[in-house]
């Protein structure tokens, strides 16, 4: 583990994991990441960042190329989070694929209770269609709590019988029934989430609602002709068992999964990019394969 890794894991057990644990509530938790996020959240140069009708951000940083799009959902565990605070990751994903990158701002649970997150998915992927985009223009991605959504749009649209070119999420938490086995074997390897405020997170977003609908927990989903997806995660992550078996569901279903891990790095660490050399690679490496994904669109 490089020095840099080292010292942001440090500072995540001593400083984020404990004030995980103690916030008092889904305000509490939008107001810390609303603060916190232009420290921890680095901005490339020339980022820019549009608002345009539909709820719908667009983020990025240098050329791009036209008709192509990557369709990412922010982070934050729906309690938390906007298309400005992931800005950052946004734009640097943008500036290495060099391709524009449209962010839905859906709705947090304290603001409209579940399943509005999963509408507001599906509505900003109708908006793109009717603004020209047909799905093979389309790379869905996220992190974390936005990487499940966008595997659960994945889902969806796979059933519908039109699904984008591809996907890719880091550290996604795809099982809110918190049946994986890394909840606890990794609760003390884990530097950055508390797991246990897992369950009171779980009933704040889920409400009434199946833990293991689809909308939701996109693990428990069906992909009919899915197209490529690469997911990312760490072994160390209490979230890892959401990463490993979403793996498997999607190659069980016949998709090509593409995967890469990490022994000790945080949760969703490409957020961290400026501040560990991982997260660029990591983000050089999904930046490839979302150019891979839209070669044939730019012929």
């Amino acid at each position: 583990m490089g020095w840099r890794l080292s010292a942001l894991t440090l500072g995540l057990r001593l400083i984020a994991k404990p004030r995980l644990a103690r916030t008092a509530g889904p305000e509490a938790a939008a107001h810390d990441l609303d603060r916190h996020a232009p420290i921890l959240m680095r901005q490339p140069a020339h980022l820019l960042h549009l608002r345009r009708p539909g709820g719908l951000h667009w983020i990025s940083a240098g050329h791009c190329a036209p008709r192509r799009v990557i369709l990412y959902f922010h982070g934050g565990g729906y309690i938390s989070g906007s298309p400005r605070t992931h800005q950052g990751v946004m734009a640097r994903l943008s500036q290495l694929s060099g391709i524009e990158v449209c962010a839905p701002e859906y709705p947090l649970v304290q603001e409209a209770p579940f399943p509005a997150q999963f509408d507001a998915a599906c509505a900003a992927w109708e908006r793109l269609d009717g603004l020209g985009y047909t799905p093979d223009q389309v790379v869905l991605a996220g992190d974390s709590a936005g990487g499940g959504l966008a595997l659960a749009l994945l889902g969806d649209l796979c059933v519908r019988g039109h699904p984008p070119a591809g996907a890719l999420a880091f550290s996604p938490w795809t099982d809110l029934a918190m049946t994986g086995a890394s909840l606890s074997q990794n609760a003390r390897s884990d530097p950055f989430l508390p797991v246990a405020r897992m369950r009171d997170l779980v009933d704040v977003v889920g409400g009434a609602q199946m833990r293991a609908d689809p909308r939701l927990s996109p693990l428990y989903a069906t992909f009919p002709a899915c197209p490529p997806v690469r997911l990312t995660w760490s072994r160390s992550e209490i979230l890892a068992d959401d990463g490993l078996r979403m793996a498997a569901r999607l190659r069980a279903e016949g998709a090509r999964v593409e995967v890469e891990t990490h022994a000790t790095a945080p949760h969703a660490w490409p957020v961290f990019d400026g501040w560990i050399p991982e997260a660029r690679a990591t983000l050089r490496r999904a930046a490839a394969f979302v150019q891979d994904l839209l070669r044939d669109t730019s012929r």
